[in-house]
């Protein structure tokens, strides 16, 4: 098998991790016979610094002609403390999932035992937890139409929907349950807005396919709560860009942290592969970064793009087994953590190659 990697390190701590991710590929690489070739590309901060612009359309072309996209972060304080600014790093993502056709965000939310008491919810609890967000990714306020009027004082965004958007991504949400407990929960705002109204009435028209499939429709303000009370509740996800956005911010900390979530962007064109956090510029340079949501992302590209379950899941199965032996990088770290065994970025990164290398441990179902 040949494949070509487009590695996009982004800004902040996106290098660090996407380091790490990279690592990875080579270790089942080379395990596996596989040829996997690398080229880099700017995006976010890093790019508009350098050229002018979030994402130039040679980094979109190179990335629209790879088999697979890994992906750091963007982002930058500069643009924190001035929204003023007209470029900023966050246009560069949006371009490429809007110019590659990724409208569907894939979140698994998966809580290894080990951290049970690196959140901050009781683990009785979360224990168990495993979920699937399908998050759509192209439509919503994030691309809809932008008002600000000429005094400054008043602003708008349209929160736009159409009808092939929200079943294109139902469907693949769908298919997704079948193959896990056949629950999806489509969650929304229909008692206050007509774009979450329309987003229902599709999914109930897409639900009639699925007959196998329990379908229950959740407020996006209830499920917020639903997820902290019991989130054991969820299987599938279905829901907006914006809701989507925020309730997975939510749920990494049933899985004790932000570092600890892979995301898969597909639909149209190549995968796109990253971690749901941000720069974190405040520990960039530092060491200091959680490179697991970028492997596990890398799990996601094994299994979704390169069609290679066994090798995703010996990367899932890895990560685990540096958990279970006690490693962990200090957003993860609880008051019983060994203080010795509380690594750094690359150090977290060549304790799951070593357990790569090593991987006769007993294997545990991966769900995708």
């Amino acid at each position: 098998m040949k494949k070509h990697i487009f590695i996009i390190p982004g800004d902040g701590i996106g290098t660090e991790v996407t380091a790490c991710g990279k690592a990875v590929l080579d270790q089942i690489a080379e395990d596996g016979g596989f040829q996997f070739t690398f080229e880099e590309g700017l995006m976010g901060h890093e790019s508009i610094e350098k050229l002018g612009t979030a994402l130039s359309d040679e980094t979109l072309e190179k990335a629209r002609n790879s088999d697979a996209i890994l992906f750091g972060a963007v982002g930058h304080v500069k643009y924190d403390n001035d929204p003023t600014l007209k470029i900023r790093p966050e246009q560069g993502l949006f371009r490429m999932r809007k110019e590659l056709g990724l409208y569907a965000n894939l979140r698994p939310v998966i809580l290894f035992d080990e951290l049970l008491n690196a959140s901050s919810l009781k683990p009785e609890v979360i224990r168990g937890t495993d979920i699937l967000f399908f998050r759509e990714l192209t439509g919503d306020c994030y691309f809809g139409e932008k008002y600000r009027s000429e005094d400054g004082n008043t602003a708008s965004d349209l929160m736009i929907y159409h009808r092939y958007e929200v079943e294109r991504i139902a469907i693949k949400a769908f298919e997704a349950a079948r193959k896990r407990n056949r629950n999806l929960c489509s969650v929304d705002k229909a008692n206050a807005l007509e774009s979450s109204r329309l987003w229902r009435e599709v999914v109930q028209d897409v639900s009639r396919r699925y007959p196998d499939v329990e379908t229950t429709h959740m407020l996006a303000d209830a499920a917020a709560m639903q997820l902290i009370k019991n989130p054991k509740y969820f299987d599938v996800v279905l829901t907006a860009n914006l809701f989507g956005d925020i309730l997975t911010d939510e749920a990494s900390q049933i899985a004790g942290s932000m570092g600890m979530l892979a995301s898969a962007s597909i639909g149209e064109g190549t995968g796109f592969f990253e971690p749901i956090h941000g720069s974190a510029y405040d520990i960039a340079g530092q060491n200091k970064a959680n490179p697991i949501a970028s492997i596990l992302s890398v799990a996601l590209m094994l299994e979704i793009s390169f069609g290679l379950p066994e090798e995703a899941k010996r990367v899932t199965d890895a990560v685990g087994h540096v958990l279970k032996l006690g490693f962990r990088t200090g957003d993860i770290a609880d008051i019983s953590s060994d203080p010795k065994k509380i690594l750094g970025t690359k150090e977290m990164g060549l304790q799951i190659i070593n357990s790569l290398k090593h991987s006769n441990f007993h294997s545990r179902e991966v769900r995708y």
